[in-house]
């Protein structure tokens, strides 16, 4: 069995990674290992945005990404002793697995089975497929 030394979860506020986020704390206790909690502000909607309007959602999606990892305080409780929190901008489908898996060496990544809304998985496809095609490491996807 592989021990887990450096694990990304995935959250974006849904129920689905309310529950990623659960499994991974469980996950790191038992092989007391970093937990990297990821948010990916989705920045492909802002291309289309005028300058002052693209700011100002900028800044609330950056405002929004901060105050959600802080919220994920359960894996602090649980005794988890080094979390990191990341927060980056880009398309979630991509930035976890080529961007943020690589540069922290993570050796699995969790995440939820279903996003935020049921539209932008029907224009954009899941994040959560596209991670399980794209890591360079295992994969769980929670239901």
């Amino acid at each position: 069995m592989e021990d887990y030394k450096n694990i990304i979860v995935a959250v974006d506020g849904s129920e689905s990674s309310k529950a990623a986020l659960q499994r991974a704390i469980q996950v790191a206790q038992r092989n007391k290992a970093v937990l990297n909690i990821v948010n990916v502000i989705d920045t492909r909607v802002w291309a289309s945005l005028e300058a002052r309007n693209r700011d100002k959602l900028e800044a609330d999606a950056q405002q929004f990404a901060t105050s959600l990892v802080d919220s994920y305080d359960d894996a602090e409780k649980a005794g988890i002793e080094q979390i990191e929190i990341i927060t980056e901008a880009g398309s979630p489908r991509t930035v976890i697995t080529q961007e943020v898996a690589p540069r922290i060496g993570a050796d699995l990544i969790i995440c939820g089975a279903t996003g935020v809304t049921a539209t932008e998985r029907i224009f954009l496809g899941s994040v959560s497929e596209a991670i399980v095609r794209t890591a360079p490491c295992d994969t769980l996807v929670v239901r």
